[in-house]
């Protein structure tokens, strides 16, 4: 298994099919460390991280992916988020009293959102129930359902270890025929099929792609760096003090015995305000938007 966390791009050389691979190590076990999740919540969260690196691969955007899902069951919410450059983070809520061990007990009539969010362009969004055995099965019939491309998902955590693999449809270049990219299509599939959990998460890449496809023509792309990145920050969680008003910021303040206190809650990282900081960020708001008219 590779040592690194790391993305990697494969492609069909003689059919309208790419794929990508996705392990995470550290990253995961970072994201892992700031919580205590019991075993069932630390599979599915791992197996989030491992779809949305996947997904942010499949999109040319800058900016971010978040995949939120939620239900009114034991586990309440997984959310995750990935940047255009796999840099990740994830969180969970669940009860107190937890029973359960697959996607359909922790989360029933659950829905998943998909949402892009790039620095520049209009934000969009996509919402699929989570039906289905497995997150992979619900973002199978997210991509069926929709105008996208073919994609099939495999997800697979262990609690140390998450990975995915993936395979899409591309547009017709390579295969004219629409019954000769559907037969190809399914033949890959077909093909992907045979991939057990003991390989997904033992094999390296290389020998995973000779393993299913020996009989194919590949080309195997340069790996890249997957990696955990919090983006919180004293000015972000400054800002959001901003944003309650002042009135309410200094009530907050007078209420916490003078110091505030705004967690993070992907990293638990704290961060504290005194009255002076407090001040200087109402001045410096008030000071923007005065220069602004």
């Amino acid at each position: 298994m590779q040592s690194l966390d790391t993305t990697q791009r494969f492609l069909f050389e003689h059919a309208d099919v790419r794929g990508e691979m996705t392990a995470l190590d550290q990253s995961y076990r970072e994201i892992l460390a700031k919580h205590d999740y019991p075993e069932p919540v630390r599979a599915l969260l791992g197996e989030m991280l491992a779809a949305a690196v996947l997904l942010s691969t499949t999109i040319k955007f800058d900016g971010l992916l978040v995949l939120q899902a939620r239900s009114n069951g034991p586990l309440s919410t997984l959310m995750v988020e990935c940047s255009s450059s796999q840099q990740v983070r994830g969180i969970a809520r669940y009860a107190d009293d937890l029973e359960g061990d697959c996607l359909a007990e922790l989360m029933p009539d659950g829905v998943l959102a998909i949402t892009i969010d790039p620095e520049q362009g209009q934000r969009y969004q996509g919402i699929v129930s989570l039906e289905g055995g497995s997150l992979a099965e619900a973002l199978n019939s997210y991509f069926e359902n929709s105008e996208q491309l073919p994609t099939r998902f495999r997800l697979l955590a262990d609690g140390r270890l998450a990975r995915g693999f993936l395979l899409q449809a591309l547009p017709a270049d390579r295969q004219k025929d629409p019954e000769q990219r559907a037969l190809t299509w399914e033949h890959l599939n077909v093909l992907a099929d045979t991939l057990t959990p003991e390989e997904l998460l033992a094999l390296d890449n290389a020998v995973l792609l000779h393993r299913l496809f020996h009989e194919e023509d590949l080309r195997l792309f340069d790996t890249r760096p997957v990696s955990f990145h919090c983006s919180c920050s004293s000015e972000r969680s400054g800002q959001a003090l901003v944003s309650l008003g002042r009135h309410d910021a200094f009530q907050l303040l007078e209420e916490q015995g003078g110091s505030v206190e705004v967690d993070c809650q992907f990293c638990n990282n704290r961060y504290r305000f005194g009255s002076a900081e407090l001040e200087a960020l109402f001045s410096d708001s008030e000071e923007h938007a005065r220069s602004l008219n």
